[in-house]
């Protein structure tokens, strides 16, 4: 089931990527966060502590809260599913363009 999840998490990242709008990385994810431009945060699951932390007092600040998907994978997974040759611990999405990378959050809970 882990990897059907996986697929989709793919899929709709790939998606997003292309006709979305995202932002990558934790410092520019989280000023977006603070100023409440994103309405979906991925997270990795080994992101520092923290920036996690940060990550889940912005969030919790706004009226409807921004939605956090927790990544099982690390954050080299995560740049590796974004066809980036680097770690990525924080995703901001801006946009979810034509995926439907929201209902993530509903399998994830």
């Amino acid at each position: 089931m882990s990897q059907n999840s996986s697929i989709n998490l793919e899929n709709a990242l790939r998606i997003t990527l292309k006709t979305g709008k995202v932002i990558i990385g934790s410092k520019r994810s989280l000023k977006a966060i603070k100023q409440g431009n994103v309405r979906m945060v991925i997270k990795a699951s080994n992101c520092p502590d923290h920036i996690a932390s940060d990550i889940y007092k912005y969030c919790n600040e706004f009226e409807p809260k921004i939605d956090i998907y927790e990544f099982k994978g690390s954050s080299l997974d995560l740049g590796f599913l974004c066809g980036k040759p680097y770690m990525i611990s924080v995703l901001g999405i801006i946009s979810e363009g034509d995926s439907d990378i929201t209902k993530l959050l509903e399998k994830n809970e």
